[in-house]
């Protein structure tokens, strides 16, 4: 069943920091018929030239990672604290081997020829702007490179554009 609506973007308050980094998200691309999600801690939203959006990041070993790659759009899709075993599985299981949305009882939703989930709680329909990957040499810290790229798995940025936003 789908209990969101849309709503203005001017309408939103809450506060970053804990929405992305304490409550985590999930990214997902693709369509109804074929698309990943994975969990996310990180990310950035803001303004930039002179639309809203929102800075995501995907290393390319992830399955979520073809799809981001291949499509135009993807959502960000925030839940309430209930939900937070199935972000666990969603962050730490791959969509090659696992059906994430049966293993955790989330129900795929198809919002603007993308793909969200009727339980999430704040929806924001993304189109991909720019995107870069991290680059080894770019760091002005090695202490983020040996702690968080001991693989040389570095991630790949998205920014994309927050065309829509829908909440319960």
């Amino acid at each position: 069943m789908n209990n969101l609506k849309e709503i203005s973007i001017d309408d939103l308050s809450f506060n970053p920091f804990n929405k992305i980094g304490k409550e985590w998200f999930l990214i997902t691309s693709g369509n109804i018929n074929n698309y990943n999600t994975m969990t996310a801690s990180w990310g950035m939203m803001g303004f930039l030239w002179g639309k809203p959006v929102i800075n995501c990041f995907v290393r390319p070993q992830r399955y979520t990672f073809d799809f981001i790659e291949k499509n135009d759009l993807f959502t960000i899709s925030f839940f309430e604290s209930d939900k937070k075993d199935a972000l666990t599985f969603c962050g730490t299981k791959s969509g090659r081997d696992y059906d994430k949305a049966k293993e955790t009882g989330l129900t795929p939703l198809d919002v603007d020829n993308c793909v969200t989930f009727s339980e999430a709680s704040l929806v924001f329909v993304c189109k991909k702007m720019y995107t870069q990957n991290f680059e080894k040499n770019n760091f002005l810290e090695d202490d983020n490179v040996e702690k968080w790229y001991a693989n040389n798995d570095f991630h790949k940025s998205y920014i994309g554009e927050i065309i829509k936003v829908y909440s319960k």
